[in-house]
């Protein structure tokens, strides 16, 4: 066994340096474990991430939410990916999220040899046995174009592999018990969580799809689809271009979420991006719809997101919820995922506030809106269509962007 530790005063000029910091550790070959406890003092302001990276690639993330993780070849923390710990140096990362004036003094042990406790490890096993298959609500069935039909989802849920509340298996009985077909996973800067979902999807009868949450201090993006992890410490810039060659898709989160909005430069805009998130509570508010239009209604799909992490959150999944038009053929959660993908890539998306909120669906050459008597609809070529009886069909414009809202402009339902 032998120990490594760092003890030393992180500044303003450290942060200013970068967010992130790598401290080595050696590992010998043969290595039964990796325990890593980092001590942060009771200071106001001092908010301190942690993650690991091995010789071979990165190992896992738990940012703000824990203080301590152990990787073996069998087990790891939740967060973390178990598996063989290759010879040679590894990184402990720390990121200074937010640092006082005054500085902060942060001790780091690493400890490699066997791990005889892997923290957060029963717990997490606890609570996913403790969780049922619950029952599904009766289903909506919306009115498809020929050879698609529209399926619900939410693209961003967080689970205890970040700084959820709770494990993966109570996300889908969550997803589930809101109606959705699809959930995404999207913890922050991991893959751990990766692993569990093909057969938690089948166990629940719920598409899981594979998610991060590339996550920095300004700006967050979601990359689904089992592309491995994307290197948030790389420019932004680089994320469009990597996500796309792995073939995922990449998302803008909660572009005008308070401290999380999105001040990334980017040269060029990925094709999705969250414009209905959780944190839009006064929908009479046009903001998120205004950067919409301003970051390219022709170029940017839109989706939602719940943001769930625990009972306290804004909303509970499938709030908004995410209608995907899909391959009508396309059954079981297995078939489910990679149909879904699709059908973001083809910019085929509705948005509601709700499973059975008012909903505005492109259909073709149709708009199709349903259960919205007495409400406007905007369409991008500058047109407002009255709405006055619960389903109603008018010829959908060329250009993408339409808008259900109320009398009063508040915003009811999106589509492209």
């Amino acid at each position: 066994m032998a120990v490594t530790t760092y003890r030393q005063r992180w500044t303003l000029d450290d942060r200013a340096a970068s967010v992130w910091h790598s401290l080595p550790v050696d590992i010998p070959p043969g290595c039964p474990g990796l325990s890593v406890t980092l001590t942060v003092p009771a200071v106001e302001g001092a908010v301190i991430d942690l993650g690991c990276e091995g010789a071979g690639g990165w190992r896992g993330w738990s940012g703000g939410a824990r203080q301590s993780f152990a990787i073996t070849p069998a087990a790891a923390t939740p967060g973390y990916v178990a598996g063989e710990l290759e010879a040679g140096t590894w990184f402990v990362v720390i990121g200074l999220h937010r640092i006082p004036v005054e500085g902060v003094e942060l001790v780091v042990e690493a400890v490699t040899g066997p791990a005889s406790v892997i923290p957060g490890l029963d717990e997490y096993a606890a609570l996913t046995a403790a969780v049922g298959v619950p029952a599904r609500p009766p289903r909506r069935v919306l009115p498809a174009a020929d050879g698609l039909r529209w399926v619900a989802g939410d693209f961003h849920a967080h689970s205890l592999h970040s700084d959820g509340s709770t494990p993966v298996a109570n996300l889908a009985a969550l997803a589930v018990s809101a109606g959705l077909d699809v959930l995404a996973i999207t913890d922050h800067n991991t893959e751990a969580h990766h692993g569990e979902l093909p057969g938690l999807g089948r166990q629940f009868g719920v598409g899981l799809i594979p998610g991060q949450e590339v996550t920095t201090d300004t700006g967050h993006a979601n990359a689904f689809g089992p592309i491995g992890v994307i290197d948030f410490r790389q420019p932004a810039s680089t994320w469009v271009t990597e996500v796309a060659r792995r073939g995922g898709l990449l998302s803008i989160n909660h572009p005008l979420g308070g401290d999380c909005s999105w001040r990334q430069l980017l040269p060029e805009h990925p094709p999705l991006a969250e414009i209905w998130h959780s944190s839009w509570l006064d929908h009479t508010w046009g903001g998120p719809v205004a950067w919409w239009q301003a970051w390219g209604l022709e170029s940017t799909t839109p989706i939602g997101g719940s943001d769930f992490h625990n009972p306290s959150s804004l909303t509970t999944p499938g709030i908004p919820t995410t209608w995907i038009a899909i391959d009508a053929s396309a059954e079981g959660p297995d078939e489910l995922v990679p149909a879904v993908l699709e059908g973001l890539a083809a910019g085929r998306t509705a948005i509601s506030a709700g499973y059975d909120a008012p909903v505005v669906l492109r259909n073709g050459n149709d708009l199709v809106v349903i259960d919205a008597p007495n409400t406007l609809l905007l369409t991008a070529d500058g047109d407002r269509h009255a709405i006055r009886t619960p389903y109603e069909t008018i010829p959908a414009p060329t250009p993408s962007g339409t808008a259900l809202i109320t009398h009063n402009n508040r915003f009811l339902s999106l589509t492209t």
